[in-house]
């Protein structure tokens, strides 16, 4: 069994009386992995990270982190290995990134200037490293708060909605840099998120939380087997109408038109190529061919009532 970094058992916490907002919350984050914590807005995915952290008092039920119990005794010694980055980091605006490199590493212990260097080339910001933070994009910004949680070289990073607000390029950047740190030096990173599409690219295990509750948690790749066999494809042909009839005559099931787009099933991949050989022999164009995403609908499925 693998060995976990994060595990909380029974975890439960409420705002107020009436709602119960974490409902015996079991996360078990694997060492190594990177963990993708999903969910709609409004889920638990915050409050469940605060609770970890422990910035939020549970009601009842356990946090451990690296196998022990958190808590006033062990809270300080855990909390060195941990890094974090909840929603968009505190900078001071009118510094420059080594400047604030340096103020946050006065509040850790025995963090050299090579250190600053080092995470800087971590993050891709050693050329803007002099330049003032109100000059910095959204995407350098979150980049630079994740070089200030890697200060302490940390064995566990965790990042609320890190992409959250950022341009494609910048979502790029941010998903190789989570990539790199997994990869290089074996962090095991905790990422909270409701795009789904991010989870799949970055995440080897997942968990999908809806109204305080685990839905579902495992490795993405199992997450997708559960979904079946069978591949979802759209056919952007010229005469949708007539290549309905084509596939009809083939015997195929489950075919639909949907926005003058066929909508098919097949086993594998090579049936779709059959199926793009049958309709340009009766002359009919193809367009586009896209292969949907099973793995949205399941999530939809376990997220909506």
């Amino acid at each position: 069994m693998n060995e976990l970094v994060v595990e909380t058992k029974n975890l439960n916490f409420s705002y107020s009386k009436n709602k119960n907002d974490i409902q015996d919350l079991e996360l078990k984050v694997p060492k190594g992995s990177i963990y993708g914590f999903l969910g709609p807005n409004g889920s638990g995915k915050s409050t469940s990270i605060r609770l970890i952290l422990g910035l939020l008092k549970k009601n009842s039920g356990t946090v451990a982190l690296f196998g022990e119990l958190f808590n006033e005794q062990s809270r300080l010694n855990v909390l060195n290995k941990v890094g974090a980055l909840i929603e968009n980091p505190s900078l001071y605006e009118h510094l420059n990134a080594i400047d604030n490199l340096k103020i946050s590493a006065n509040y850790r212990q025995n963090i050299s200037s090579n250190r600053i260097q080092e995470v800087l080339e971590t993050v891709n910001l050693t050329k803007a490293k002099n330049k003032k933070i109100k000059e910095y994009s959204l995407g350098m910004k979150q980049r630079l708060g994740l070089a200030i949680s890697l200060l302490s070289n940390p064995e566990l990073i965790i990042l609320d909605e890190p992409t959250n607000g950022l341009d494609p390029k910048g979502i790029i950047e941010m998903r190789t840099l989570i990539k790199d740190l997994n990869k290089k030096f074996g962090t095991t990173i905790f990422i909270s998120s409701h795009l789904l599409s991010e989870i799949e690219k970055t995440c080897t295990h997942v968990g999908i939380i809806r109204n305080g509750k685990m839905l579902y948690q495992d490795t993405v790749a199992s997450l997708k087997d559960s979904k079946g066999t069978n591949i979802k494809v759209e056919i952007e042909v010229d005469n949708p109408n007539e290549g309905v009839s084509v596939l009809k005559n083939l015997k195929m099931e489950n075919i639909s038109l949907l926005d003058d787009l066929l909508q098919i099933e097949v086993k594998n991949k090579n049936e779709i190529t059959d199926v793009i050989d049958v309709l340009r022999t009766e002359g009919i164009h193809i367009y586009q061919v896209t292969i949907k995403n099973n793995l949205e609908e399941l999530f939809l499925s376990l997220t909506e009532n």
